[in-house]
């Protein structure tokens, strides 16, 4: 019986390091997700240029949902697409893509910070969109790409989400909770804000159409049902397709009393809210007002997440000194706690490139002693994103004057026990640990709610989340005073 009921959708969830296709069932009382198709997703630079292959991410999203409709025997009740915010790829007159598009990680915008803050001071941007100053911000590569002959060219921008709803079905939208990482969405009015496109030089009639989670995105081209083997029609659905929105439907908090550590290649650490917060006192802690699913703020900050260990791990790959993940934190979690710790939101960890010997650099400029070891390393890394998670807990708290009781952590980080318990120590509160794949699970429920196979709102969205979903929890232990120490001993960005 519960079989027939269930309904099937696939969620493609693209990350940094990785996309996906998940196949989700959903129906009363029913959410299963099973991972149909992973591939890669490696930066290729060109001459000095570092770009995304975004036509190999495409190729992986077709494979993944000709997978998808095999494992639910060709019934497949529609698709979703999430991804990373910030970047983008343009199209000519005639929808073809200008070239492949350029990954925030690029050092185009060095500079480009500067530049706009003389034209448009740190304080009026903040007010008018309410978003944390980063250089990969899509306003900064757009002013850095001025004058190119791409841009010039361009008719239509598109994030990456958005770009492959398009190949997918033929019609263009921007989604609002990704549209509002760009750094030109006023998070009061839900709207572009005219006034930065025009002090800045940027032309808002490249993009098409917004579109908010759960509106319909189309269906899939007669071509792409060929391609995927899919019996039509198969809808697409507008979700979160800002991977971290999805992360945030996906978390099973019950009440309002709950922050959230969205852990991945990035730590996205914060709130979720009704109304944004745009005053000079978030600005100066750095944190965003970015966009959430049913009309919700994800007040947060930034973070640079398992980006750091994942780096160090490649580096230690091609010095030939390579490194089993589970055996390092085995080791790492022996290291000496506390011993040096870094600001994991510092803009010099940004870039690829020889991460434990930044990581090194840093803590010798903060008067600490380097990593000696692989394990020491690891753990400078986990020490430091705790410290970091937990500065952007209490900042949240005393910034909103919300109270706090739980910290959900989600993502690939919930699969990390080390982080976990790190920062249950760190933030003297219990962790909620898991799903795992929060962005696909909020990604399947958004679709799942849209297509009539579940009522209600984000509090009977996570009901299902808690009822279906493997959690552990973490309850804080050890001196709280030393994190305090810790902390009062490491540079940071913001007050």
């Amino acid at each position: 019986m519960r079989a027939a009921r269930a309904r099937c959708f696939a969620a493609v969830d693209l990350g940094a390091s990785s996309g996906r296709v998940m196949l989700g069932r959903v129906g009363p009382g029913v959410l299963e997700l099973t991972e149909v198709h992973r591939f890669p997703n490696r930066p290729v630079r060109t001459g000095s240029t570092l770009h995304w292959d975004v036509l190999a991410l495409y190729r992986g999203v077709l494979d993944g949902l000709r997978a998808a409709g095999a494992a639910a025997d060709g019934q497949l009740a529609g698709v979703g697409v999430d991804g990373w915010g910030v970047d983008y790829g343009l199209l000519d007159r005639a929808g073809a893509l200008l070239g492949n598009p350029v990954h925030y990680r690029d050092g185009r915008t060095e500079g480009v910070p500067q530049k706009v803050a003389a034209l448009l001071p740190p304080a009026e941007l903040y007010a008018a969109t309410g978003l944390q100053q980063l250089p990969i911000n899509t306003l900064y590569q757009l002013v850095a790409a001025q004058g190119s002959p791409q841009l010039a060219a361009a008719q239509t921008l598109l994030l990456i989400p958005d770009l492959v709803a398009y190949w997918l079905t033929g019609r263009a939208g921007t989604e609002l909770t990704n549209a509002s990482t760009t750094q030109l969405i006023d998070p009061r009015t839900r709207a572009w804000s005219p006034v930065v496109a025009a002090r800045l030089g940027i032309d808002l009639a490249l993009f098409p159409p917004l579109r908010s989670p759960g509106d319909p995105a189309g269906v899939l081209r007669p071509e792409v049902l060929a391609e995927t083997g899919l019996p039509g029609p198969v809808p697409v659905t507008a979700v979160g397709s800002h991977d971290t929105a999805s992360a945030v439907v996906g978390v099973p908090a019950e009440g309002d009393d709950f922050a959230y550590v969205s852990s991945g290649t990035w730590s996205l650490a914060g709130l979720e809210l009704p109304e944004p917060i745009v005053d000079e006192a978030g600005r100066r802690a750095q944190f965003a007002n970015e966009l959430g699913v049913d009309g919700t703020v994800r007040w947060l900050r930034s973070i640079m997440g398992l980006w750091l260990l994942q780096e160090c791990l490649r580096t230690w790959q091609a010095e030939g000194r390579p490194q089993e993940l589970d055996a390092l934190l085995r080791a790492a979690a022996d290291a000496p706690a506390l011993r040096s710790v870094v600001d994991a939101s510092d803009p010099a960890f940004l870039a690829p490139d020889d991460m434990p010997r930044r990581i090194a650099a840093a803590c010798l400029r903060a008067g600490q002693p380097a990593p000696r070891t692989q394990a020491e390393t690891a753990r400078c890394v986990l020490d430091s994103l705790a410290l970091a998670h937990r500065r952007a807990v209490e900042d949240a708290r005393r910034l909103s004057g919300r109270a706090v009781s739980t910290v959900h952590l989600v993502g690939g980080g919930a699969h990390n026990p080390l982080l976990c318990r790190l920062t249950a120590d760190a933030t003297a509160l219990p962790v909620v640990a898991g799903p795992t794949e929060a962005a696909a699970l909020g990604n399947v429920l958004v679709q799942a709610r849209a297509a009539g196979a579940l009522d209600g709102g984000l509090p009977e969205l996570r009901a299902l989340l808690r009822a279906t979903q493997p959690l552990r929890r973490y309850e804080p232990s050890g001196d709280e005073s030393a994190w305090a120490r810790a902390e009062a001993r490491t540079p940071r960005r913001g007050s």
